[in-house]
């Protein structure tokens, strides 16, 4: 593993060393290798919806990649967006959608170019029982049926928002939540019948919630981006966590925990 967190430049580097001297330097390469892998601290703004997996990936890390420390700060991606403008120290962030990312992207907060490494869908979540027979995402027009959803300018909700206006439907929503952990969170103790969550979001509650899939929920699929950003004081750091996400083992967890390739 730490080899493949080697960037391809240093890679490169030390194979022309090599070729150039025509005999292997032990010590210019335990040299090499104190330079190129990765070790220190980096905070990582993930989306909610990423809670589970990404303290999993960050575990994992760190295990494949000894001196490191991967620390993580989860909530809506708006949410998210507002505390990196306003100066909150973070090295990497990983959102819900394009559109939070494309906030920081038009800024010069985003070092490099975001890469897309997850999709995700909306399934309505209800208690275990499912109570109110809830069937169809037209069930959640509703009234009687005590629905919790995403707020607008959380990713979840613009996905609601989306399949709203292609369906017709109008939800009278109880709530609306600033991160879908909060949505599946009214559902899971009973206070709401139904909630629009993510797919991998049943997936990861288990027995305490009950899935149902909805076809229109096609209609929206989130896409998720990852990029580092500009004030990091770990770089290379940063860029090795975001190659392990989108590598082959990351991309692995992310599979088992529901999500989509990008």
């Amino acid at each position: 593993m730490a080899a493949a967190v080697l960037t391809g430049e240093a890679a490169c580097a030390g194979t022309s060393a090599g070729t150039a001297a025509g005999t292997s330097t032990p010590g210019a390469s335990a040299s090499a290798a104190a330079t190129t892998a990765p070790a220190g601290t980096i905070t990582v703004f993930a989306a909610a919806s990423l809670k589970a997996t990404f303290t999993k990936l960050g575990t994992d890390f760190e295990a494949a990649n000894p001196g490191t420390t991967v620390t993580f700060s989860f909530a809506g991606s708006s949410d998210l967006v507002t505390q990196i403008t306003g100066g909150a120290p973070a090295d990497v962030f990983a959102s819900a959608d394009t559109k939070n990312m494309t906030k920081l992207t038009t800024t010069t907060l985003v070092s490099g170019t975001p890469v897309n490494f997850a999709t995700n869908i909306l399934e309505i979540a209800t208690p275990p029982g499912n109570p109110a027979g809830v069937k169809t995402f037209q069930d959640l027009a509703n009234p009687d049926i005590t629905t919790v959803i995403c707020a607008p300018a959380v990713p979840c909700g613009a996905a609601t928002v989306t399949i709203e206006t292609a369906t017709g439907v109008t939800i009278p929503a109880v709530s609306e939540e600033s991160a879908v952990t909060d949505v599946l969170g009214k559902v899971s103790s009973g206070e709401a019948d139904a909630g629009l969550v993510y797919a991998t979001d049943v997936q990861g509650a288990g027995n305490t919630v009950e899935g149902v899939p909805f076809a229109e929920s096609s209609t929206a699929v989130n896409t998720y981006p990852i990029a580092a950003l500009s004030a990091t004081k770990s770089p290379e750091l940063a860029q090795a966590f975001i190659d392990y996400v989108t590598g082959t083992d990351g991309q692995a967890v992310l599979t088992t925990a529901g999500f989509g390739k990008p």
